[in-house]
C-alpha cells in the first residue's frame, strides 16, 4: 500500500513480510535478491522524494521541455507587449484628433483586447504547472513497484521521505538504486510534458 507517495512526506509501503523480515538487522548480511549497491537488509528505507524525480531520465526529459515551453512562453510575451505598447502610443496620437466619444469607443476596444491577451497567456502558464504536477504523478504511480521490489529485496516494511527524518544513516536511502532501476527500464515522456510513463520492451 502507498499513501500519499507524490503529495505527503512520509511514504509508507506495507505488505506481508515474515517476522524475520520486520526483525531484520540494518547491518546483515545480504540475501542473494539483495539489490546491487546496498550491501545490507533493514526495516525501515528513505528516499529523496524531489530527487528521485529531478535525477531520472524521465524527470530530466519532463523538466527540459518545461523548460522550453516556459521559455517559449516568456517571449511570446515579450512579443506581445512590444506590440501592445506601440498600438498604446497609436491611439495616444490619435487622442488629439478625435472627438471624445470616439476615442473612448478606440480606448475600451484596446483594453478589451489586453485583458483578453493576459488571460489567455495567464491560463497557457497555468496549463504547464498542471503538467507539470500530471508528469510527476504519473512518475511516482509508475515508481511504486519499482520502490517496492527494492523494499522486498532488503527486508523493509517502510519507506520514508528523507525530509521527514532527523536523523539516519546514508546507507538506508535507496534513492540512486531506485533511479537507477528506473533509469534501465527506458521509461520517458510522449511528446509532451504531461506525456504518460511507459516501459520500452
Amino acid at each position: 500500500m502507498l499513501r500519499g507517495f507524490a503529495t505527503a512526506s512520509v511514504l509508507a509501503l506495507v505488505s506481508g513480510f515474515s517476522a524475520s523480515a520486520q526483525q531484520a538487522d540494518p547491518s546483515a548480511v545480504p540475501n542473494e535478491n539483495t539489490a546491487p549497491g546496498l550491501e545490507f537488509q533493514s526495516p525501515v528505507l528513505t528516499i529523496k522524494q524531489q530527487e528521485l524525480f529531478e535525477n531520472s531520465a524521465f524527470g530530466k526529459t519532463s523538466l527540459a521541455r518545461l523548460e522550453l515551453a516556459l521559455g517559449a512562453i516568456a517571449a511570446e510575451n515579450r512579443k506581445i507587449e512590444a506590440g501592445l505598447e506601440a498600438e498604446e502610443k497609436d491611439l495616444t496620437k490619435l487622442r488629439l484628433t478625435m472627438a471624445p466619444a470616439e476615442f473612448r469607443l478606440l480606448a475600451d476596444e484596446f483594453d478589451k483586447k489586453v485583458e483578453e491577451i493576459r488571460a489567455a497567456q495567464d491560463t497557457k502558464s497555468r496549463n504547464l504547472n498542471r503538467q507539470r504536477e500530471a508528469d510527476r504523478q504519473k512518475f511516482y504511480e509508475y515508481a511504486v513497484p519499482v520502490l517496492a521490489e527494492l523494499m522486498r529485496e532488503l527486508g523493509a516494511v517502510a519507506l520514508m521521505d528523507q525530509s521527514a527524518i532527523v536523523l539516519s544513516l546514508d546507507r538506508i536511502d535507496i534513492t540512486e538504486q531506485a533511479i537507477a532501476r528506473l533509469d534501465a527500464l527506458t521509461l520517458e515522456t510522449e511528446g509532451t510534458v504531461d506525456g504518460t510513463p511507459r516501459s520500452s520492451p
